[in-house]
């Protein structure tokens, strides 16, 4: 299976620390959140990687090039021309080098010790399996409900911006900017979007002072 990496926001709500430096290559731990990741996809038995860029990209592929150092292969699909395509676009447009069969996604400025299933199949007529969190404070109402094993349109929990996706999903969907979203709604109210809830740790990293107290927690860790 591949992986897809979303990188190409702009990441104006860690400004001032986003004017110079792509938000994946913050670092958390000493490291950049964009490495945390491919290291646990190494880990987790992924070794093609796709990586979509827009901000500041050139950055990103100047850290990371073939993506080697950290025993996999990286591919990348550069939206700095458009602009951020958003989660839909960018993964419309990095459909070629995603293949026909399931992929995963992750958001690129998310922490998390989720193991990533290389091997995750989904069901004959399942568009989607996404992975739920418990609210944090930020997002308290949440995004999605669980419903015996299937994703609903209520609000219960909060979407990790993890999911494994068929290229179906987008069948027929113009290229353009657009949110994943009103897709994977459309697919719920079909019954084709399956999901799971995962209590381990995940931090969404979307302003300056929730890297500060990520890079707090894992200092008093150690």
């Amino acid at each position: 299976m591949k992986a897809m990496i979303l990188a190409a926001g702009l990441g104006t709500r860690m400004r001032p620390l986003t004017d110079h430096t792509p938000k994946p290559l913050l670092e958390v731990g000493g490291i950049p959140l964009i490495v945390w990741h491919l290291e646990r996809l190494e880990h987790d038995g992924f070794r093609e990687v796709v990586i979509n860029v827009a901000h500041l990209g050139y950055k990103i592929k100047e850290a990371l090039r073939d993506g080697s150092e950290w025993g996999v292969h990286i591919s990348y699909s550069d939206e700095q021309e458009e602009g951020c395509l958003e989660s839909a676009g960018g993964i419309i447009k990095a459909l070629p080098l995603l293949g026909e069969d399931t992929f995963l996604v992750v958001n690129g400025d998310i922490f998390t010790d989720y193991d990533f299933d290389s091997r995750k199949g989904l069901p004959e007529g399942i568009l989607a399996h996404l992975v739920l969190v418990p609210n944090p404070e930020h997002n308290p109402e949440g995004d999605f409900a669980l419903l015996e094993g299937k994703v609903v349109d209520a609000k219960e929990y909060t979407f990790a911006g993890i999911g494994y996706y068929s290229p179906k999903l987008f069948e027929g969907v113009p290229y353009g900017k657009r949110s994943i979203v009103p897709l994977l709604k459309a697919a719920m109210k079909e019954g084709r979007v399956t999901g799971e809830l995962y209590e381990g740790e995940w931090l969404d990293i979307g302003t300056p002072e929730r890297l500060e107290l990520l890079n707090a927690q894992l200092f008093n860790s150690n």
